[in-house]
């Protein structure tokens, strides 16, 4: 309750990221045409959204139960036809929050002409691909180390 004001119940969508998770074997939305999603979703049910809606990054708890957030990376490379690649990567917090502590990042998500190409690709993110995605780079990580 807020100055006398009572906030209306939630609706009915996932209070935290662990029931936002995805079906096994679902595909990444890169270059599936998301923008031609329902649009009955929560304005911050994607990565863009979320950045908009909330002002900062989302946060996830990884399969390996260390607390992360993700930040969009965009690079140009020396390709001509698509000079500019997206990628997350997240930052692992200390358990306290106090500092970043390691990190874990994906492959190339996507590939464009232009640096807003990519980043509009990587803001279509659902935030249930994007939790997939931290777990699957966990994963390998582990695997590498």
């Amino acid at each position: 309750m807020i100055g006398g004001f009572r906030a209306p119940p939630p609706r009915s969508r996932p209070s935290n990221m662990e029931d936002r998770r995805t079906e096994p074997g679902a595909a990444t939305p890169i270059g599936d045409n998301a923008e031609h999603s329902d649009s009955s979703h929560a304005p911050d049910e994607t990565l863009g959204g979320y950045l908009e809606v909330h002002e900062r990054p989302p946060a996830f708890t990884g399969s390996d139960g260390q607390p992360y957030t993700a930040s969009i990376e965009v690079e140009s490379v020396e390709d001509l036809t698509t000079p500019y690649v997206a990628y997350l990567v997240f930052p692992r917090w200390a358990g306290a929050g106090l500092g970043i502590v390691g990190h874990v990042e994906t492959p190339v998500l996507c590939e464009g002409r232009s640096r807003s190409e990519v980043e509009e690709e990587v803001h279509a993110l659902r935030l249930s691909d994007v939790k997939r995605l931290l777990d699957e780079a966990i994963q390998r990580k582990t695997e590498e180390d």
